[in-house]
């Protein structure tokens, strides 16, 4: 399946949904493609990935692309959701000490809520 991108914003976080795959060539440079129009106004950006069927290289490259423009604007990002197999495959290539993983959108949510309380 080709990869779907909707986006949606609640209070001050970005939501970008993915659905489909995030691999070589379109898709996933699609997906960096309208997220760097985004970056300037998001401070905060939530990648939800519990619609992702599969991710290559090109697509770990990708996120480790968003990650860098993120944090060079000042923003932050954080994936959610992740089905098993893309959680190891992050693992395996030590993404996820680069990215907060939370294991739904509604926890990534939470999480920073529960940091501005602090």
């Amino acid at each position: 399946m080709k990869l779907n991108v909707t986006i949606r914003t609640q209070d001050d976080v970005l939501i970008v949904h993915c659905q489909g795959k995030i691999v070589y060539r379109e898709d996933a440079a699609s997906l960096s493609d309208k997220i760097v129009l985004l970056l300037p106004d998001a401070r905060k950006l939530v990648l939800d990935l519990s619609c992702v069927e599969m991710i290559d290289s090109a697509g770990l490259g990708e996120l480790v692309v968003l990650y860098v423009w993120a944090q060079a604007k000042g923003n932050s990002i954080k994936l959610a959701g992740p089905d098993k197999r893309i959680r190891e495959l992050l693992e395996l290539t030590n993404l996820a000490s680069v990215f907060p993983i939370h294991s739904t959108l509604d926890e990534a949510l939470f999480s920073w809520s529960d940091s501005q309380a602090a």
